[in-house]
């Protein structure tokens, strides 16, 4: 009996010892997730200490509540209790699917703790034995526990509330200011490596470690474009060799640093790429570590702007050796927290547009292309200004709720993978427009998937109204930003750019599928389309806008199946280039020579002649010329479709054929390249499923179709005619946005009267009105219709912003500067909201106040022109040269270089079609059609350059795309 009663004391002091021991390492493992080998040994000994408890624990477990104290029999009953579900989590794991149970075990055991705890201190004579004190003592106890515990998960969730992405006071004044600086590995890219070092090749490169986890997700990846980032893409890989073949290897880090993590943190991008092209590196792409080792992102300018860091245990899950992986992957099972602090930041999911903009957002200068700071492409700024982020004020719509790149790039997918919710996981498939990746690899499925997301609905065609052909529109200045961008300016910038036609609103018939309008043979007649983005967060279209075909296509059939327009038309039955007199959605640029950037040669841009974009929640506009033939049929239909090509026709030929004809004598340098192109390279080798040039398919993103009745030359004109309902109020206000963003402010004014019209209770008609008439300095006209809509909805931000205008042009600041504040109230990251109230403090004097409004202002966008120039009139006006320099060197270093527009001045001679699309308003027309009647469609070369041979497209780099 003394044996085992010895026995059964030694048994409970190690098993109180365990108690202990496991309080206190539950408590730690809590508190402190990291990813290190201390950690995981505390892990793994929590997990077997808890084992060894339960097997101690089980035999003594009868004796122990039969009789111990009340105390002894709650706590070893909880802790029992606990020990079993424990038992099961080892089984498990503890997976987001298992944390209630991880909880609840949790919650059993420190329940359980308390009484012990309440026990022992009755042991310990710290309270006498009466029912009341019990009561007291467990009470206590129970308090203490879980102050331990809300300590703990205070420090464990602080972690969520480090490392927000947050920009810099101020931005560097050059380029050598950001990343590691020209001595550094991967200068020009801003990217920066924790610890200044170089990161293997094989760490980019073993995503199928992640599969053993995550296999759902892997399998999205491997389709996706990311994947396909590197020299695995054709078109990528093309565009880097010229690169490197004209500038040199140390500019190209430049791309490297968002699309080819395996060659250049691995510090091979050195090596000119011809000669690595077809290592596993440099077929890489962008792997499942470049994104997720992400540890912190520097700021939103861009050009990989962030920290990478090597997690010294990746190579734990990556090891070959089967035991070290199987104890990698059960520590993650068991406690997956200090992999998801790894893998997963906090501004990965609550800052998603701010992680992407590191590099869906970049800039070139000086170290890039030889010339000065240039805005490349840019989703995050228009993203951020717009309705559809919920920090724009001045939007002209909005959706129903605030949404980020995830919500449409990374839509959830059915998935059973380690992490999902709810049975659900975001998508790694990245839909998207790349087209001509899964064309190339032929992949259907991607295919299938990015052609659905494209014609799901983002953007719509109305074809909305017609009128008679008026004198052809006059020339008028472009619209030119005053940031130098070779990207369009949306709701980030006050609008600055006034077109004048000189003429009051044309006499429209609209909505043409509503007032079927007769139009009569021999007449001309202007038609106008309306395209309209509606689930887009950023302009239409997106990415390397100089790369792409996006078109509008018109085409109109007569009931005898006659063609009698078509604008937008594809050379070899749709599989060629696009007319050049089309519609076109894109950025022109050309180089020192004039010669158009068609090579992905970006660095050589010297000027842009035009550059055509929709904003987010917005509309354009596009006017054609239609000649009615005399021996037309008795209906018209005209057919409308929004096309897009991934990759221009001319842009495929040259990245897989293309090669300059080294022969002809002429000259290339970092600033332009007047070599010819001949389309003759070999296939061998190309970075394709197949040794062919692929047919990059045509998608029609959206479509519409009119047919309207014609009558003969000598019916009388039929009278305008428009109706206006109020459930359809949208599209009036559609073409009246249109309108607006191209300048033909009356045209606009008229349409937004019909929204007035259709709904006197909607408040947007009201504020368009006032937008126009702000923008034309009526400021009379904007105050009557602008108080009627701040009497419809007094604090609605957008009426406050443009009656703050108003006021500020009758001198009145500090009326102008209440209405900013309620605009500001509501939408604090309102960039031109919050410049306006700056220059208005700025004007009253009060320099400090107006400071600080300014700054706040590149806390959004560090290199916002206005707040910069803003700025050094602030400090200008405090004294402080020293302030006023840097601010003044910041304006400078993003101010456009308007002398650079005389560059186009001979590009727009030779191309007169690229010299219409460059004006705000312009006409279209169609391309020479066969004769019919006495009428031949397309042969009104007042209004239209005459088409042009296409026989110079592969020789001629200077006059293709």
């Amino acid at each position: 009996m003394r044996e085992n009663s010895r026995a059964a004391s030694s048994t409970g002091r190690v098993l109180s010892w365990l108690m202990v021991f496991l309080a206190i390492s539950a408590a730690y493992l809590y508190a402190f997730p990291q990813p290190t080998i201390f950690y995981a040994g505390i892990v793994l000994l929590h997990a077997a200490s808890g084992v060894l408890a339960a097997i101690l624990l089980t035999p003594r477990l009868f004796r122990l509540v039969r009789y111990g104290t009340f105390c002894q029999r709650a706590g070893w009953l909880l802790i029992a209790a606990g020990a079993l579900l424990g038992l099961i989590l080892i089984r498990t794991g503890t997976a987001r699917t298992e944390w209630k149970w991880l909880y609840l075990h949790i919650a059993i055991s420190l329940i359980g703790l308390s009484f012990l705890l309440a026990d022992k201190a009755a042991e310990r004579g710290l309270l006498t034995a009466s029912t009341a004190t019990v009561a007291f003592r467990v009470a206590g106890c129970f308090m203490v526990v879980a102050a331990v515990a809300y300590g703990a998960g205070y420090v464990r969730d602080s972690w969520q509330r480090r490392g927000r992405i947050e920009n810099p006071s101020m931005p560097p004044d050059t380029m050598n200011g950001e990343g590691d600086g020209p001595e550094g590995a991967f200068f020009p890219s801003s990217a920066q490596v924790y610890g200044n070092r170089k990161i293997p090749s094989k760490f980019f490169m073993e995503s199928d470690s992640c599969k053993r986890c995550h296999e759902d997700i892997y399998n999205q990846w491997f389709s996706s474009a990311h994947h396909f980032s590197s020299f695995n893409n054709q078109w990528y890989r093309k565009s880097i060799e010229y690169m490197q073949d004209t500038i040199g290897t140390k500019p190209s880090k430049w791309c490297g640093g968002c699309h080819d993590p395996a060659v250049l943190y691995a510090g091979l991008m050195d090596t000119p790429i011809k000669q690595i092209v077809h290592r596993p590196e440099s077929q890489a792409g962008l792997g499942c570590m470049m994104c997720h080792s992400i540890a912190s992102v520097k700021s939103t300018m861009g050009q990989a702007d962030f920290y990478l860091e090597y997690p010294k245990l990746h190579e734990l899950a990556a090891d070959q050796n089967p035991v070290t992986r199987a104890v990698h992957d059960f520590l993650i099972r068991l406690n997956p927290e200090p992999h998801r602090r790894v893998f997963l930041k906090p501004f990965m999911r609550t800052q998603t547009a701010e992680f992407c903009s590191s590099c869906h957002k970049v800039h070139l200068d000086v170290p890039v292309n030889h010339y000065r700071w240039f805005r490349g492409f840019n989703e995050y700024d228009n993203w951020q200004a717009s309705g559809v982020s919920g920090q724009g004020a001045r939007s002209f719509y909005y959706p129903p709720q605030p949404q980020q790149c995830a919500d449409c790039h990374m839509p959830p997918e059915s998935s059973h993978d380690a992490g999902n919710i709810n049975g659900f996981v975001h998508s790694h498939r990245f839909p998207g427009a790349n087209t001509a990746l899964p064309t190339a690899n032929e992949d259907a499925p991607q295919l299938k998937l990015t052609e659905g997301f494209l014609k799901s609905g983002a953007v719509t065609v109305d074809i909305f109204a017609v009128s008679p052909a008026q004198a052809p529109f006059k020339s008028a200045a472009a619209s030119q930003s005053e940031l130098a961008t070779t990207f369009a300016i949306g709701e980030e910038s006050e609008s600055k750019i006034t077109a004048d036609t000189g003429a009051e609103a044309a006499l429209i018939s609209a909505p043409l599928n509503r007032v079927q309008p007769a139009l009569r043979r021999g007449d001309t007649v202007r038609v106008d389309l309306v395209v309209r983005t509606k689930k887009l967060g950023h302009f239409f279209p997106g990415g390397t806008v100089d790369a792409y075909d996006t078109w509008l296509e018109l085409k109109a059939i007569d009931d005898r199946g006659q063609t009698i327009f078509w604008s937008g038309q594809v050379d070899d039955d749709g599989k060629g280039p696009v007319e050049k007199g089309a519609h076109f959605y894109r950025s022109l640029q050309v180089d020192a020579h004039g010669n158009p950037i068609n090579k992905r040669n970006a660095w050589a841009t010297r000027a842009v002649v035009y550059v055509r974009l929709i904003p987010p929640g917005a509309a354009d506009t596009v006017h054609y010329r239609i000649s009615i033939p005399e021996r037309a049929g008795n209906k018209i239909t005209l057919h409308a479709r929004l096309c897009y090509r991934k990759f221009s026709w001319w842009g495929t030929q040259f990245s897989f054929v293309g090669e300059p004809d080294e022969k002809s004598g002429r000259e290339v340098t970092p600033e332009y390249d007047d070599r010819p192109v001949l389309f003759t390279k070999s296939l061998q080798g190309v970075s394709a499923k197949q040794e062919k040039i692929p047919d990059v398919p045509i998608v029609t993103m959206a479509e519409d179709e009119v047919t309207l009745p014609l009558v003969g030359r000598n019916t009388s004109a039929p009278a305008p005619k428009t109706i206006g309902l109020k459930e359809e109020w949208q599209r009036w206000n559609d073409y009246g946005i249109g309108l607006f963003l191209q300048g033909d402010l009356k045209g606009a004014a008229a349409a937004f009267q019909k929204v007035i019209d259709a709904d006197p209770s909607n408040p947007d008609g009201w504020v368009n009105v006032g937008r126009c008439a702000v923008q034309e300095g009526d400021m009379d006209r904007a105050r009557k219709v602008l108080e009627k809509a701040l009497a419809l909805s007094p604090t609605l931000a957008r009426a406050n912003y443009f009656y703050a205008r108003v006021l500020r042009a009758d001198g009145n600041y500090e009326a102008a500067a209440d209405r900013l504040h309620i605009v500001l109230a509501q939408y604090p990251r309102d960039r031109v909201a919050l410049n306006d109230l700056g220059r208005i403090l700025f004007l009253q004097r009060k320099y400090s106040a107006a400071i600080t409004t300014l700054q706040s202002v590149l806390k959004i966008d560090p290199e916002d022109l206005q707040a910069h120039y803003n700025l050094m009139l602030c400090y200008n006006g405090m004294g402080n040269e020293k302030l006023a320099k840097e601010h003044q060197a910041r304006y400078l270093r993003f101010k456009a270089d308007e002398s650079s527009q005389a560059i186009t001045g001979s590009y727009r001679q030779a191309h007169p079609e690229d010299n219409n699309e460059r004006q705000s308003i312009h006409e279209h027309v169609s391309v020479p059609l066969a004769a019919i009647g006495n009428i031949r469609t397309g042969a009104d070369a007042s209004v239209h350059p005459a088409a042009q041979s296409r026989a110079d497209l592969a020789t001629n780099a200077g006059a293709s795309r």
